[in-house]
């Protein structure tokens, strides 16, 4: 860890499903619930808030976190050292839209939720990697810019970097 790195978290954010996404969740399984109904009104209740709590369940762990923490970006599965990466840019969702366009890179790593408006894009500068950069949704995506030119080493390594598109 670098001197002026702490274990403090300096950013997390959980992308979880917009109201819409919810609101499937709750159909689904209503629609599930009353499809037993004719059989028996207490199992189609019964089978309804059962198919409730799975697909509650599968919403929440589907739902990828976004963290800038111990100098690391984790989006998903996902982690990188910040000390690796270049500028953050926040992006709207024309920005992400013309990020996933004609001409884009199929290498870039994208951690993405299509009910959230904005993005952060970042390159990679390390030369091994052969990732040109991460492409990483964000409710707050301001929040996680500023967390990420927080958490990246003073040295100078990254402030080199020249902003993407």
């Amino acid at each position: 860890m670098q001197p002026n790195q702490t274990s403090a978290t300096v950013h997390h954010e959980r992308l979880w499903p917009g109201a819409l996404g919810w609101s499937f969740v709750v159909g689904f399984s209503a629609v599930v619930g009353l499809s037993v109904v004719p059989v028996q009104a207490t199992i189609g209740l019964g089978v309804g808030a059962a198919t409730l709590v799975v697909a509650v369940a599968a919403a929440v762990v589907s739902s990828p976190a976004v963290t800038v923490e111990d100098g690391t970006l984790r989006a998903g599965r996902a982690h990188i050292p910040v000390e690796h990466l270049g500028d953050a840019r926040v992006l709207d969702r024309q920005g992400v839209r013309a990020a996933l366009g004609p001409g884009s890179d199929a290498r870039t790593y994208a951690c993405l939720r299509a009910w959230i408006k904005g993005a952060v894009v970042v390159e990679v500068l390390d030369p091994q990697d052969p990732t040109p950069s991460w492409l990483v949704s964000s409710r707050r995506p301001q929040a996680l810019a500023s967390a990420l030119r927080a958490a990246r080493p003073q040295d100078g390594h990254a402030a080199h970097s020249e902003q993407i598109g």
